[in-house]
């Protein structure tokens, strides 16, 4: 992954500031060319109703997008930022790890969560508000074909952004126009500010943030990460019985 073009560093964290009100800083330390390979940290339902900010629903929430078993005994939620270089790294590296072993079996109910830092702004919040436009169109699946791909072009959401989201969604044969528009205008931000707000409840400090049946068991990504989510995985598995 180009670092330089992101212009990001190597550690994005996020830190919560007063009580009720959610207030995020988001601290970047490291060089622009820092590699992957160590550990770093880097919030809309459709419909009409009420809104707190022009083209931002407060309707109707999407549920989370799922893979493996929805009915699952062990749920893992995991607490992204398009725009962060980690969660792209996860998502190219060390995703396929898990659902190899964990996802693809039915082991476990695995969910996308959406908590923008952010990372870039507003890029991050309509990376996410696109992806959820896809999700309600066209269903889950369709959903984790399009964020895979957010994550491999993570790049360039800070400086493409809105058009990229229509781009990409031209390329999957979706309404390229549709997505962008809905990006642009933040159409689902109900959503993905109910999911960062949860986030920041569950005490998720970093993306991306690995929470498995509602406790965090791992933040950021590194070599050791998916080791450590999966040994929790087993445990939780090993306690279902």
């Amino acid at each position: 992954m180009d670092r330089a073009a992101r212009g990001y560093s190597r550690r994005c964290a996020l830190r919560v500031v007063g009580g009720a009100t959610l207030g995020v800083l988001a601290g970047c330390t490291g060089g622009s060319g820092a590699s992957g390979d160590g550990e770093s940290g880097n919030e809309g339902g459709s419909g009409d109703g009420e809104t707190d900010a022009p083209g931002t629903p407060i309707g109707e929430q999407l549920p989370a997008p799922v893979k493996g078993d929805a009915d699952a005994d062990v749920t893992l939620a995991v607490f992204e930022d398009y725009a962060c270089p980690h969660c792209a790294d996860y998502n190219v590296e060390g995703f396929p790890e898990l659902a190899a072993e964990y996802v693809d079996p039915g082991e476990i109910r695995y969910e996308h969560r959406d908590l923008p830092i952010p990372v870039a702004d507003p890029g991050s919040f309509q990376a996410a508000n696109a992806a959820r436009a896809v999700q309600d169109r066209h269903g889950d699946e369709a959903f984790w074909e399009y964020a895979a791909v957010l994550f491999e072009r993570s790049g360039e959401i800070p400086g493409g952004a809105p058009d990229i989201f229509g781009t990409i969604a031209d390329e999957q044969g979706h309404d390229s126009e549709a997505i962008r528009a809905a990006a642009a205008d933040r159409v689902y931000e109900g959503t993905v500010q109910a999911d960062r707000e949860e986030g920041v409840e569950l005490g998720v400090e970093a993306t991306p943030s690995f929470v498995l049946d509602g406790e965090v068991v791992a933040s950021g990504y590194g070599s050791g990460t998916v080791e450590e989510v999966s040994a929790a995985i087993e445990a939780a598995l090993s306690e279902t019985g």
